[in-house]
């Protein structure tokens, strides 16, 4: 029984020591001196507030992408005990005690320091030597753009991390695919491809590009898969439901499963949220919540309401009206009808409530039981503290002469009648018998007689004159014009009207409501504003002093100065290793003239190179070369600022193409023993010179030593970079 117990047992481990070399060296770059400067580093200012905002759960919307990588950011100020208070306003300025500066940066430091070991496995993974795999993890080791990126709060390191992640994942389960399929192994591999390719995403849009491509090459490599007879069609199924659950179905969950841990954080209502619609706002604790709560939630006949213009471009205003007139004649000549302006105002104002009237009654309260109002009715709204009723006309209007004029109507007994029959237009109802909710329901109201819409056009920045004291315009709009969110109205406040005398009346609408009725938005209704305002928001691009176009990024023409020491010369600057961009950009084009060579070659007939080769030759390719293409050639169709540390994603996948070429040159092209040799002794003094130039560079990659003026003068190799150079 106990027989087992007379042989030892034995545990074999195979440690690789070139990974566990690259590992220790990549740690030990990226974390030696990581608290150092303890300032503000460039774009430290710009994620460090979405951290403090993390830290006091306070709502923001970021327009550069989705919430994963600042959730992680936030993550480090956690675990070191950040309360979130510190000022982030200036560049350079000392970081207070309470600040721990170590932790926020250490999780892009990690994720640089694995990007190390990562490149030399994926090269393992594509079938190449360990030489060229350690090659590959020494050149991202010593790129000096890389390291310094990845040693403060920014997000560009775990990006990288996820991509190269996604990409080693994948290579480890097509591998795995030729004799394992459906093992343990196999599944793990597929679904952190799909896990990583979602994080990636997640932490900036960029990282769609290598998502694509991943999805491209697993089609392709289906579809080869379609072809080969020894696969029943079960089987096929199969692997076409692993792949689509572990490639589609997973990452978008994992995706939506972000939004869910930002939202559920951020509960509290903050400088943000005021371009979120009514009903988001209303959701958050404070804010609108703290005005809204106990809210009326059906519309009725009678009911005290403020109307919100849905765009909210170029600010939230809601729809107001004031005793003052339109002049009778504007600037150009043109007469008005000289009746009480109507306006959209960027202010709360007791003279943004309006009372909506049953134009067959005269009362302005609400009856008892309420009468509801639903889609399709017809109303009359009444300025709540001039009793004046929303009136448009053909006449043109101020500033949009192709528009109406919308006034709140005067009888000065001329030919002009009032004109202020509405008709409700509920555009998100779920069927024609909807009634008109607060905050939920966005509606349009269209004008009985004209057909007008009544439309704020201050979008396009239409403000009115002095004497319209500069509020934004509001016209009706034909219909025949087409739909525009600006056409669009929700209420945020209201209440039950009770008082039918007007000096009762004005009192009533300084009080609050005392009715209680949840407005709660669900998750999917939050994912989606959220997410549409991510997309859509667009901050006013300025021209930045070290911003530069994707054509500058290859021949690494520009640089940016991250960081400077108040009284030395110490400084930080994004630089590459001039001797490893060169080298990347000799490797994509040896790359693709050997490819056209060899494709006509085998065109005819002719084949230069073994079958297995030829197919390692495309593979690398497929993932390293396009891996640079999808994550460089988009910058050159996009609208926005842009900047050095853009490329480094793509700069990685270009820095895995070297030590290819290289190994393909020795093997293929080098075939006697002397070509052979000299082409080794090439390699030792470039890959030399490769470390030469990090050193060279390295105390503006870590900010220390500081250097003299001429020192600082001398490491300026091109005219176009801004070294910084104190005056004497």
């Amino acid at each position: 029984m106990l027989g087992f117990l007379k042989n030892p047992i034995v545990i074999t481990v195979e440690i690789n020591m070139n990974l566990v070399a690259l590992t220790v060296m990549g740690l030990i770059s990226r974390l030696w001196g990581l608290s150092y400067p303890r300032a503000v580093v460039f774009d430290e200012v710009y994620y460090g507030q979405f951290v403090s905002l993390y830290m006091k759960r306070i709502f923001f919307v970021d327009d550069s992408g989705p919430p994963f990588g600042h959730m992680l950011l936030a993550l480090g100020g956690y675990l070191g005990g950040f309360d979130g208070n510190f000022l982030w306003n200036r560049i350079g300025a000392e970081y207070s005690m309470n600040v721990p500066v170590w932790s926020l940066r250490l999780l892009p430091a990690l994720a640089g320091a694995l990007c190390v070991p990562l490149a030399y496995q994926i090269l393992v993974e594509l079938q190449f030597s360990h030489c060229a795999a350690l090659g590959a993890g020494l050149l991202i080791l010593l790129e000096n753009s890389l390291i310094t990126q990845s040693r403060f709060m920014l997000l560009e390191s775990i990006l990288i991390f996820f991509i190269l992640l996604a990409v080693l994942s994948y290579l480890k389960f097509y591998n795995l695919q030729r004799h394992s399929s459906f093992s343990g192994s196999w599944w793990f591999w597929l679904l952190l491809t799909g896990v990583a390719c979602s994080c990636a995403v997640g932490v900036k849009y960029m990282g769609l590009f290598t998502y694509m491509l991943l999805l491209a090459i697993a089609g392709l490599h289906f579809w080869h898969m379609i072809g080969d007879q020894n696969l029943s069609n079960v089987s096929l199924m199969c692997h076409f439901l692993a792949r689509g659950l572990a490639l589609i179905i997973i990452p978008v969950a994992m995706y939506l499963s972000f939004f869910y841990v930002h939202l559920t954080l951020l509960y509290r209502s903050g400088p943000h949220d005021q371009i979120m619609t009514s009903a988001f706002q209303a959701s958050l604790e404070g804010g609108l919540a703290r005005i809204t709560q106990g809210q009326p939630l059906e519309v009725a006949y009678g009911s005290q309401i403020t109307l919100r213009n849905v765009l909210g471009k170029p600010m939230q205003c809601w729809l107001h009206s004031h005793m003052n007139t339109y002049p009778i004649r504007y600037e150009n000549g043109r007469g008005s009808s000289h009746q009480q302006q109507v306006t959209c105002y960027p202010f709360k104002d007791v003279n943004n409530w309006w009372i909506v009237k049953d134009p067959g009654m005269q009362q302005l309260v609400v009856s008892n039981p309420p009468r509801p109002v639903r889609h399709g009715h017809i109303v009359q709204l009444v300025h709540g503290i001039t009793t004046r009723y929303l009136n448009t006309h053909d006449v043109a209007a101020p500033l949009s002469p192709h528009s109406q004029e919308v006034s709140c109507y005067i009888d000065y007994n001329i030919s002009m009648p009032a004109q202020n029959l509405w008709r409700v237009e509920i555009l998100n109802r779920e069927s024609d018998t909807d009634v008109w909710k607060t905050i939920l329901s966005e509606v349009r109201f269209v004008h009985v007689n004209t057909s007008a819409v009544l439309k704020a056009s201050g979008f396009i920045g239409a403000s009115l004159p002095e004497w319209g004291y500069r509020q934004l315009e509001v016209v009706g709009e034909k219909l025949s014009k087409g739909y525009h969110q600006s056409m669009v109205w929700n209420v945020e406040e209201h209440r039950y009207g009770k008082s039918q005398e007007q000096k009762e009346r004005e009192v009533e609408l300084h009080s609050p409501t005392q009715m209680d009725i949840s407005k709660n938005l669900s998750f999917m209704a939050k994912f989606t504003e959220l997410q549409w305002k991510i997309l859509t928001l667009k901050n006013e691009d300025t021209e930045h002093k070290y911003s530069s176009s994707a054509l500058d990024w290859i021949t690494m023409d520009t640089n940016i100065a991250y960081w400077l020491h108040p009284t030395s010369g110490a400084q930080i600057h994004l630089l590459g290793n001039v001797v490893t961009w060169a080298s990347a950009n000799i490797a994509a084009l040896v790359y693709m003239c050997l490819s056209l060579w060899y494709l006509i070659r085998r065109r005819r007939k002719i084949n230069d190179i073994p079958e297995d080769a030829w197919q390692l030759w495309v593979s690398a390719g497929g993932i390293c070369v396009g891996g640079w293409a999808v994550n460089y050639l988009p910058f050159f169709l996009m609208e926005k600022t842009l900047f050095l540390y853009h490329y480094l994603p793509a700069l990685t996948f270009q820095i895995l193409l070297i030590p290819i070429i290289l190994q393909h040159l020795g093997d293929h092209l080098c075939r006697s023993l002397l070509l052979k040799s000299m082409f080794s002794a090439l390699i030792v003094a470039w890959f030399s010179s490769v470390y030469l130039v990090y050193c060279t560079f390295s105390p503006v990659t870590y900010g220390e030593p500081s250097l003299s003026v001429s020192e600082l003068k001398d490491l300026r190799w091109k005219d176009s970079w801004n070294i910084l150079i104190r005056k004497q």
